[in-house]
């Protein structure tokens, strides 16, 4: 025979958080009750009898000074308030899933809308969630509320937020769903079954269509078991409904090939594991994986500790916790939230059934056999270790800056809050730090209080040391003639200061450009990068001379490359004078036109004819290359036109 336990029987997060809550409550040494059963199950509620824990059937029981705590069902806003009114403490252990659909309902009527809930109104938690309404309207039924949008034409367009009990079926919520987009023009859905419940429910309906015969274990007062139980019997015929082992006959199933067993979100793990043992005791079926008398003893003792390193085994992945098999008689769960530092990583992209995990055990319940586990608490404590050993070899760690903080800026490294001061992350003083965030950064770590959860990095020392080096390696390596790629850091009056790798070089102002220029500001900015070249060094003093201007890009190299006596070229009048005019045949390059040569007539003075700014034909007639002298006239195209147009008369 083969013997199927279900991955995701047993308690849900929100029930093991209750349960917790008690357990904690109750280890404080203060009287504790409960407002109602903590969950439906009457073997935990014996069990926190036996620790003294009352249980009150309404707030006014409650004594003042002691301890109340809220069941996972939640309670409506009246019965919050009048337990607020017995001045007791009290513990929320409202399932976070059900607090959020109380928030819905909240926010909807004070929107204007009609809370419509989707569940058993005789159910704790329907009740709770209408409690927080003025106005709720509650079905049981997709024909309760299709009878209801039709007793009156207003619902059709009214404006409607429906919501659901988190137990519910997803057959029954879909349906429910078609009727509202259907007949409503203003509906607003909210999906609120418990993925948990969902997940139960999906494998449940699977399982009962496998096998000959399904066991479904939980208290007979529990919604969710009842409900697990009507889905088994949709596809299986013999489906048997126990609250503990005690309940199960094994010969019934002596007939069965295969039997599934499954249980409700409040059923302990040790009854699960108990009705589990005793099947396969009594009807002796075949393992995947033979395992000794030894074996078998030497864990069903093994015991968890708080704190405790431990490896298991994933078994499945939820939208709220991650389950893992420890191999002892706890049910290993992690929370999602537990699950990583970084809260993008989504455990079923880095995860799957089957997989080996490390995790730390955060809260052991042997009573009811749980056990809370946390790997993002041991990536934590690994990374506090991690941490103080760069500390301590002075290493280079790497950080993504989250935030920026007053007196400086925030990184995560391996999940570890640092802090890194504004003097520390080499953005000049006044700078804007903002532009780091969300940037990747390599820094040293300077101080760790693991006490205080304190950490403090350094990204100057990591640029210090990089600048160092750098520095060296240019010396080492200098030479006359050498050329850089640099970043000009800063401007003066007299030249470019340029950063060459870690070490800074000046670029006098006549270095700058073969032209006359008054400013360096007027060729390069701060932030430019540009090509220079070592002129002279001084290694003692530390200071280095470097060119920018290259023989390549002098003007007059370029003007004898490009022009020859004889050459026309269209020039720019730049300045008039009293002998004649200065033309710019190139930036940088300027020829003389005499007076004489400026036009085919007597002239008193340049200004007759020409103007700055403008731009003239002019002859190239002599280049003096040693003066770099050039001499240029208007008056010898005028001639040559001249002598063209006689040439063309006289044809």
């Amino acid at each position: 025979m083969k013997l199927t336990l279900a991955k995701t029987a047993g308690f849900c997060f929100g029930v093991d958080r209750a349960v917790s809550l008690v357990e904690e409550a109750a280890a404080a040494g203060k009287e504790v009750a409960t407002l109602g059963p903590i969950i439906h199950n009457r073997h935990v509620m014996d069990y926190f009898a036996s620790k003294g824990v009352l249980e009150l059937s309404a707030p006014e029981e409650a004594r003042p000074g002691s301890t109340v705590v809220i069941r996972s069902h939640g309670v409506s806003r009246d019965v919050y308030e009048r337990l607020q009114a017995q001045g007791v403490e009290i513990v929320d252990a409202t399932c976070p899933f059900v607090k959020r659909i109380h928030k819905l309902v909240i926010r909807a009527e004070e929107q204007g809308r009609t809370p419509v809930i989707i569940g058993t109104p005789t159910h704790p938690e329907v009740q709770a969630i209408a409690g927080w309404c003025s106005r709720p309207q509650v079905f049981e039924t997709p024909e309760e509320l299709e009878a209801w949008l039709m007793s009156d034409p207003k619902w059709a367009s009214a404006p409607i937020t429906m919501v659901a009990q988190t137990t519910s079926t997803q057959k029954l919520w879909e349906s429910c769903r078609k009727i509202i987009k259907k007949e409503c023009t203003n509906g607003e859905i909210f999906d609120t079954i418990c993925e948990a419940t969902e997940n139960r429910q999906k494998e449940a309906n699977e399982l009962s269509q496998s096998c000959d015969a399904m066991v479904v274990i939980g208290d007979s007062m529990s919604s969710n078991t009842k409900r697990l139980a009507m889905i088994c019997r949709q596809h299986c015929k013999d489906v048997v409904l126990v609250e503990d082992a005690r309940e199960l006959d094994v010969s019934h199933f002596s007939y069965a090939d295969s039997v599934g067993i499954t249980a409700g979100a409040s059923t302990p793990a040790w009854i699960i594991k108990e009705v589990n043992n005793i099947m396969s005791e009594e009807i002796k079926v075949e393992t995947a994986q033979e395992e000794d008398f030894a074996e078998l003893l030497e864990q069903s003792i093994k015991t968890l500790n708080n704190g405790d390193k431990v490896t298991g085994i994933v078994t499945a992945i939820g939208a709220t916790e991650i389950q893992v098999d420890l191999g002892t008689k706890h049910a290993g769960y992690i929370p999602v939230d537990d699950f990583s530092s970084d809260p993008s990583v989504k455990p079923e992209d880095v995860l799957k059934v089957g997989d080996e995990i490390e995790v730390l055990v955060v809260h052991v319940n042997d009573s009811e056999g749980t056990a809370r586990l946390s790997k993002k608490r041991l990536e934590a404590g690994k990374a506090w270790e991690e941490i103080e050993a760069a500390a301590e070899s002075k290493a280079v760690v790497e950080g993504l800056i989250t935030e920026e903080n007053k007196g400086g800026i925030v990184a995560n490294v391996k999940g570890v809050r640092v802090f890194i001061p504004a003097s520390q992350t080499g953005v000049p003083k006044g700078g804007d730090l903002s532009a780091l965030v969300k940037t990747t950064v390599q820094m040293k770590i300077t101080e760790v209080n693991r006490a205080r959860r304190r950490v403090v990095g350094s990204i100057r020392a990591v640029t210090n040391e990089l600048r160092k080096a750098a520095q060296e390696k240019i010396w080492a390596e200098i030479e006359v003639g050498k050329k850089y790629t640099g970043v000009v850091k800063s401007l003066t009056s007299y030249g470019a200061f340029v950063d060459i790798g870690g070490v800074d070089g000046m670029v006098h102002v006549s270095e700058l450009s073969w032209n006359r220029i008054k400013n360096p500001a007027e060729v390069v900015k701060v932030g430019d990068e540009i090509e220079v070249f070592v002129i002279s060094y001084d290694p003692e003093k530390k200071k280095i001379s470097l060119g920018y201007k290259t023989p390549e890009t002098n003007p007059w190299t370029i003007f004898m490359n490009q022009f020859k006596i004889g050459d026309v070229a269209k020039v720019k009048i730049v300045k008039l004078m009293t002998f004649g005019a200065f033309a710019e045949i190139i930036p940088g390059v300027d020829g003389l036109i005499h007076i004489s040569q400026i036009a085919d007539r007597r002239i008193g003075k340049p200004e007759d004819v020409l103007s700055e700014g403008q731009e003239v034909d002019a002859k190239i007639i002599d280049i003096d290359a040693e003066n770099k002298r050039i001499s240029l006239s208007i008056r010898a195209l005028l001639t040559a036109a001249e002598d063209d147009a006689a040439s063309d008369d006289a044809e």
